[in-house]
């Protein structure tokens, strides 16, 4: 990422749900920082189990969705480099 005074570009945001929707961003990376409860993300159709504490890291061009979470679910995501207009759906 680089120092605290690094010219990355990165937007946080933050869901207390994961929704299915398979998509896939062609230059992004997304970092998601589950803060609470659990979630199942399907990453090219291999499923993957968050909890509190896990860290998760989609590379650009891999389809992802979340398929089920409990219902207090929370979790940060990181997008870099923003790149606008870069969520693509699968098909």
């Amino acid at each position: 990422m680089g120092p605290w005074n690094s010219n990355v570009p990165v937007a946080v945001g933050y869901a207390n749900e994961g929704v299915d929707e398979p998509h896939y961003h062609a230059e992004m990376y997304e970092i998601y920082l589950v803060a609470q409860s659990e979630s199942i993300v399907v990453i090219d159709g291999r499923a993957i189990s968050l909890e509190a504490g896990s860290v998760l890291i989609v590379e650009p061009g891999e389809v992802h969705t979340f398929t089920e979470s409990t219902p207090d679910y929370h979790h940060f995501v990181v997008h870099t480099p923003v790149v606008k207009g870069d969520k693509h759906y699968a098909e």
